[in-house]
């Protein structure tokens, strides 16, 4: 085993880096593509929702996805339970 074997093997550490790399590379490429009014919309819409019911700040989710030629814009509200 010579001395650049051992840089050549790759430990679970290192698989698991990345892995997470890959992952945070794949958000990154998918968000380019996300209109920039996403941010604007998620806050105006906790906003108006707030007037109504009490929400925490990570009760609305907005997703945009771009797939074969149509464009889809997801939104999420969790809704906090009302006690009987």
């Amino acid at each position: 085993m010579g001395l650049l074997d051992f840089f050549r093997t790759t430990s679970p550490s290192a698989n698991l880096a990345k892995e997470r790399l890959r992952i945070i590379v794949q958000q990154e490429r998918g968000s380019r593509g996300a209109p920039d009014y996403l941010p604007t919309l998620r806050r105006e819409l906790l906003e108006v929702i707030r007037k109504y019911v009490n929400v925490d700040s990570e009760a609305v989710q907005v997703n945009y996805e771009r797939e074969e030629g149509q464009e889809v814009l997801e939104l999420s509200v969790a809704l906090p339970v009302k006690a009987r």
